[in-house]
């Protein structure tokens, strides 16, 4: 039996956090939210999980920020991390990119399918045997 994947959310919209993590709890993945820079680093630093999904525009530390200081601790450098933003400018992609992040979606009406896609690319949630 394989161990149950777990993701840390991290957006302060509560609306936005409760959508995220419906679509992610979908498949018997354990969600856990936080809803700012500070609470993330905390919660990421105490489970250990297995992703993070990131908003770029937070209160107190902005995604960018908790990206760079998840990627320069050797305990969760590790940690694959998924940002996830309203902002389309090509400068904020590469600035995610750069700060660490395996991927930078837009929240757009396809970010739902393009995040599904990633989590499966990056083996959190499992192809669904035929």
């Amino acid at each position: 039996m394989s161990k149950q994947a777990r993701v840390v959310i991290v957006e302060d919209s509560p609306t936005q956090a409760k959508q995220i993590a419906g679509l992610v709890s979908q498949y018997d993945i354990d969600v856990v939210i936080a809803e700012d820079g500070p609470q993330a680093l905390r919660v990421i630093d105490a489970m250990q999980p297995d992703l993070v999904v990131l908003d770029v525009n937070l209160p107190e530390m902005n995604g960018f920020q908790v990206c760079r200081r998840l990627k320069r601790d050797p305990e969760t450098a590790h940690i694959p991390i998924i940002m996830l933003t309203t902002s389309s400018s090509s400068d904020e992609m590469v600035k995610g990119l750069e700060a660490g992040a395996q991927d930078y979606i837009l929240k757009d009406d396809f970010a739902a399918e393009t995040l599904l896609m990633t989590l499966r690319s990056l083996g959190v949630i499992e192809e669904e045997v035929e």
